[in-house]
């Protein structure tokens, strides 16, 4: 359900690769979240770095919500980057799996493919 991938790139580098990847295989970015900047600006002291990219292809998104509109709770797709053990790695959560809470919709489960496909490929750009 998980795919991560290391990279020798420094958390900006990968951000930055990523959402030209991202833009290549057109998804949008939405917005990046800083946790261990959000976190410190809570008065919460959090030793890694860690990004959270949101991305989204509209088309996509509107096949798969004008079909179940609950899957809302687990759109836009998410990219994240942070350095664990001293290497920066970036992972995601693999559609295929993550929309089979909402069934066996043979239409999702497509399209779910190709947003996977795309999610992989972007960090596979990217790395």
């Amino acid at each position: 359900m998980i795919h991560i991938q290391t990279t020798a790139k420094s958390i900006d580098d990968a951000v930055r690769d990523l959402t030209v990847a991202a833009a290549n295989h057109k998804y949008g970015l939405l917005h990046t979240h800083d946790l261990q900047g959000t976190m410190r600006s809570k008065g919460v002291e959090f030793p890694h770095a860690c990004r959270v990219l949101e991305v989204c292809n509209p088309h996509h998104a509107a096949k798969i919500l004008g079909e179940d509109i609950r899957v809302n709770l687990a759109l836009p797709c998410r990219i994240g980057v942070w350095e664990q053990d001293g290497q920066t790695r970036v992972g995601t959560l693999l559609p295929t799996q993550l929309l089979q809470v909402f069934g066996d919709s043979p239409s999702m489960g497509k399209t779910a493919a190709l947003v996977e496909a795309d999610m992989l490929a972007i960090i596979a750009d990217a790395v």
